[in-house]
C-alpha cells in the first residue's frame, strides 16, 4: 500500500487524477497521522474528520476530477479564514463559537480546485504575535518541540512540517507566513498586494496582510499560489542572470543577527554566484524610523480587529497592544508612512532584481505560554527574532522564506528573498534553483520516522 503522508500536493493530485489513489484514502491516511501526532505538535484547533471524509468522497465523484489541480489534496486552513460550517475563533475566547455560513474566497478556491479541508490551525490571539499559543493550544516546531513554531500562521506551518497535511493556507501581516516557515523548514511566499484576495480580519491590517501558501517544495507553493490567485503566474526570471543584493544588516537598528542566520545568507550568496547571478553585498536604505512605523501599523491593525470584542475576554498582552494601536489608527490610516517607505526603497530595486536577507535574526522563542506574559516581554521577544519581515508588508511587495541549512540545534535555518511588485515568479524561479542545488529535508522525523 502506498503511503500518502509526506508526499507533495503535486504528487497526490497527480495520483488522484490518474486513479492511482482516491481522495478518501489520501484524506483518511492524513487524518490518522493527525490523530497520532498532533497531541505533541499542537497544530490544529479543530479537526474536521467526519466532514473531511464526506467531502473527499464528493471530490472523488466529481465529473471534472481529472482536471482538478488539487484533486484530493488535504489542506489545513489558518483559523482566521472562514470555513463554512465551522466557527472562526482567531485564537481567542472573545470570538463567537457559532459556525460561519460561507467559505472565505481563498478557501472556496482551494475547494473548487479539489482540495479537502481537514482542519483549522492554531494561531495566537487575533494573530498578533510571533509565537502561537493561547486558549486553543500551543503550536510547536516539529523539528524541535521545545521551541515555538512561530506565528501567527504557526499551526499551519507545524501541520505541514509534521506531515499532517502536504500544504496549508496562512497569511502574513508582519511576517506571519515567513516567520513560522523559516522556523519549520518550509517554503512560503507572501504575495504582493492584490495578487491573492485578502479579506483578513476587519481591514487586512490597513492593507498589509496577504494570504498565501505553506509547503515543503517550491513546486507546491507555485501550485497553490496559482489556485489562490485564480490565474497563471507570469513569466519568471529573465535570461542572463539576476542582479542580487545580499544584506546581513537588520532593518531595525540595533538588533543583532545571530551567526547561523548570517552564515545561511552568505552561503546562499555563494550558491547564486555559482548559478550565474550577479551578486553583491548591499544594504537597502532602511530609515531609522522603521521600528516606530512598524510598531504603529502592527498595533493599529490589532486595535481595529479588537474593536467589537469584549476586552475582558482578551489576553492582557492583546489589550495593551490594541490600546496602544488606537493612538496610531488615524496616522496609519492615511498611509503616508508606507508611501514614503516605498519611495525610499524603490531605487534600490531599480538597481537590484532580488534582495536576499536572513529570514530571522535568531531561532524562535521557547514553546511556552507567552499569552500569559506581559506585553513588553512579548514585544521584545518578537522584534529581536523577526526584524527582517515587516518592511515588505509595509511596502506591499512580495517576499519568500526558503530553507537554508540547519541551526546548531538541528532545526531548520532559512533566508528571505524579496522582489519588486509583480516579481512573484522571479522569486519562485530563484527559490527553485536553490532547491535543486541545496535540497532540504521536507518532513520532521517525529516518532523516529
Amino acid at each position: 500500500m502506498t503511503s500518502w503522508a509526506g508526499r507533495t500536493a503535486a504528487e497526490i493530485s497527480a495520483a488522484v487524477r490518474e486513479k492511482r489513489a482516491t481522495p478518501r484514502e489520501v484524506v483518511a491516511e492524513h487524518l490518522t497521522r493527525i490523530e497520532r501526532l498532533d497531541g505533541r505538535v499542537g497544530a490544529f484547533r479543530a479537526v474536521r474528520a467526519e466532514a473531511a471524509l464526506a467531502e473527499a468522497e464528493a471530490v472523488g465523484a466529481r465529473g471534472d476530477l481529472t482536471e482538478l489541480p488539487l484533486a484530493g489534496v488535504p489542506v489545513a486552513v489558518k483559523d482566521n479564514l472562514a470555513v463554512a460550517g465551522e466557527s472562526l475563533r482567531v485564537g481567542s475566547a472573545a470570538t463567537s463559537e457559532a459556525p460561519v455560513p460561507e467559505d472565505h474566497v481563498t478557501v472556496a478556491r482551494l475547494r473548487a480546485a479539489g482540495a479537502v479541508v481537514v482542519g483549522l490551525t492554531n494561531v495566537p490571539e487575533l494573530c498578533v504575535f510571533g509565537t502561537t499559543d493561547g486558549v486553543h493550544g500551543t503550536a510547536r516546531n516539529p523539528w524541535d518541540l521545545s521551541r515555538s513554531a512561530g506565528g501567527s500562521s504557526g499551526g499551519s506551518a507545524a501541520a505541514v512540517a509534521a506531515g499532517l497535511v502536504p500544504v496549508a493556507l496562512g497569511n502574513d501581516g508582519m511576517g506571519s507566513l515567513r516567520i513560522p516557515a523559516a522556523n519549520c523548514g518550509l517554503v512560503t511566499l507572501k504575495p504582493g498586494h492584490g495578487v491573492v484576495p485578502a479579506g483578513i480580519g476587519e481591514g487586512d491590517w490597513f492593507g498589509m496582510s496577504e494570504n498565501g501558501p505553506l509547503a515543503t517544495t517550491v513546486e507546491d507553493v507555485r501550485l497553490l499560489l496559482s489556485v489562490l490567485a485564480d490565474a497563471e503566474l507570469p513569466e519568471g526570471a529573465p535570461p542572463g542572470g539576476l542582479r542580487v543584493a545580499v544584506s546581513l544588516r537588520s532593518p531595525i537598528a540595533g538588533t543583532p543577527v545571530s551567526g547561523p542566520y548570517r552564515a545561511a545568507a552568505r552561503e546562499t550568496a555563494g550558491l547564486l554566484i555559482k548559478a550565474g547571478h550577479r551578486v553583491r553585498r548591499a544594504d537597502p536604505p532602511y530609515p531609522l524610523s522603521l521600528s516606530l512605523t512598524s510598531l504603529a501599523h502592527w498595533t493599529a491593525g490589532t486595535a481595529v480587529d479588537a474593536r467589537e470584542l469584549d476586552r475582558n475576554r482578551l489576553h492582557r498582552r492583546t489589550r495593551v497592544h490594541a490600546a496602544l494601536g488606537r493612538r496610531f489608527e488615524g496616522r496609519v490610516g492615511r498611509g503616508t508612512a508606507r508611501e514614503q517607505l516605498r519611495r525610499r526603497l524603490a531605487p534600490f530595486f531599480e538597481e537590484y532584481d532580488v534582495l536576499v536577507t536572513p529570514a530571522l535574526a535568531r531561532r524562535s522563542p521557547e514553546a511556552a505560554p507567552w499569552h500569559e506574559r506581559g506585553w513588553l516581554r512579548n514585544l521584545l521577544a518578537n522584534t529581536t527574532y523577526s526584524p527582517f519581515t515587516p518592511p515588505w508588508n509595509l511596502t506591499g511587495w512580495p517576499a519568500m522564506a526558503v530553507p537554508a541549512g540547519t541551526l546548531p540545534s538541528g532545526a531548520p535555518c532559512a533566508v528571505q528573498l524579496v522582489g519588486r511588485p509583480g516579481s512573484e515568479s522571479v522569486l519562485l524561479d530563484l527559490a527553485a534553483q536553490l532547491e535543486r542545488v541545496r535540497p532540504w529535508p521536507r518532513t520532521a522525523p517525529l516518532d523516529g520516522e
